[in-house]
């Protein structure tokens, strides 16, 4: 940042080199980069009970076409789209291992993690990638499924892979633990794993996303899925907890208290009916929390946040949930949170990301201090982002990512081939 900067909840105020404002750079917590692929392709009736567990039927078909190449291609633009919408780092949650019959792709157990590097270095975009220990089909310990065998490791395979990934560690890139969740690791492998990883390593879980999922793990484990790992885990800062969606008041507290991050998904947890986190209770406890984009039907940091505090509106009646005494902008509040989570989720200090508002959008005109935030979150859809710089390296220019011709022309050809017949 210039000489003179400073940053404040309502973002940087740099008048000579940007007449404009420019805020933070904003990590997105959580991401499943193939998934790009078929959004807005789950929107058709299946089932009269249509919900996460049909929706997942798709998911599958669409992950058995994808290769490394595909992956990377896909990746790619769903990155520089992530870059051009204002997030500067990403949280890559990657079970899609092997090729479909669960073989690795061309005797290298890491190609698919190296597609989403490679993705990641062509970008400019920070990642903490975040393999994923999938063993099991439910809390039963029932075998993966047909489907699922291109996600499937053995303890002794996923900590090779780990090894192999964090090697490659550098400024841009950081590796860290993704356990999928508690039905897909049975509670021995996960002490196991847990014992066996570096103690500075993130550990990001699915947890308490569906009300099955809730009724399963109490008839199984005799608790509801956050009371279990609190319990059988030392949860603390390094931990990201996924959605977290079903919480009982004790759960929320105890979240809290461990100075695990959440990380809320709205746009996906709306588009699969997964319902709404206690965000003002969590709130009230002091929690940590972030936003990610999930399966990608939407890539905006500004959607998240915006949806975040309207599905509490909706859920309570009233307005202007997320605030505090100190902070009463809700847009100010939800920045600053998401900001603040972000280093403990991802292991990088992004504090020098800048990503600079169009100084000529109409949203903005006569915007203050105090106002500029919840003008960016609650004024239209139009992206108002205009330049984002990453490490100090100009990544987007003019709203548009600089590489955004080549990199679109190969998402093109990997949309064909992965959607011919």
């Amino acid at each position: 940042m210039s000489e003179g900067m400073t940053w404040t909840p309502q973002g940087w105020r740099d008048g000579a080199a940007h007449s404009g404002w420019t805020l933070p750079g904003i990590a997105n917590l959580h991401s499943h980069a193939f998934q790009r692929a078929m959004a807005g392709m789950a929107e058709r009736q299946t089932h009269p009970e249509d919900s996460f567990w049909t929706w997942r039927e798709t998911m599958y078909r669409m992950a058995a076409r994808f290769d490394p190449d595909t992956l990377q291609a896909v990746a790619a633009q769903l990155y520089a789209e992530m870059l051009e919408a204002g997030y500067t780092t990403v949280c890559e949650f990657h079970y899609l291992h092997h090729a479909p019959d669960g073989r690795p792709y061309y005797d290298d157990p890491a190609a698919m993690s190296r597609a989403l590097i490679a993705a990641a270095r062509d970008t400019g975009i920070r990642m903490t990638l975040l393999p994923v220990l999938y063993m099991t089909g439910g809390f039963d310990g029932r075998a993966l499924s047909e489907r699922q065998r291109r996600f499937g490791h053995s303890i002794e395979s996923y900590l090779r892979l780990f090894e192999t990934l964090a090697a490659e560690q550098d400024d841009g890139l950081r590796v860290g633990c993704a356990l999928h969740s508690l039905r897909a690791v049975p509670p021995e492998a996960m002490r196991e794993v847990l014992r066996l990883l570096p103690q500075d390593a993130r550990v990001h879980i699915h947890i308490a996303e569906q009300i099955g999922e809730v009724q399963d793990c109490t008839a199984i484990r005799g608790a509801r899925p956050v009371e279990w790992l609190l319990a059988n885990a030392q949860v603390d800062p390094r931990w990201t907890l996924v959605h977290a969606t079903h919480l009982t008041p004790a759960e929320v507290r105890g979240i809290a208290r461990s100075g695990a991050t959440v990380a809320i998904c709205p746009t996906t947890e709306a588009n699969l009916g997964d319902g709404l986190f206690p965000l003002r209770d969590y709130l009230a406890a002091n929690g940590a929390w972030g936003i990610g984009s999930d399966s990608h039907i939407s890539v905006s940091p500004v959607e998240e946040l915006r949806w975040l505090e309207y599905g509490q509106r909706l859920n309570t009646r009233h307005r202007n949930i997320a605030v505090r005494a100190d902070s009463p902008s809700v847009g100010q509040t939800l920045l600053s949170d998401a900001v603040a989570s972000a280093a403990a989720s991802t292991g990088f200090d992004a504090s020098g990301d800048r990503v600079g508002l169009d100084a000529h959008a109409a949203q903005l005109a006569g915007a203050r201090e105090d106002d500029v935030v919840d003008r960016w979150i609650f004024s239209g859809n139009r992206n108002l982002v205009d330049t984002v710089e990453v490490a100090g390296r100009r990544v987007v220019e003019t709203g548009r990512h600089i590489d955004d011709e080549r990199i679109a022309a190969r998402y093109r050809q990997a949309m064909r081939d992965l959607l011919a017949e």
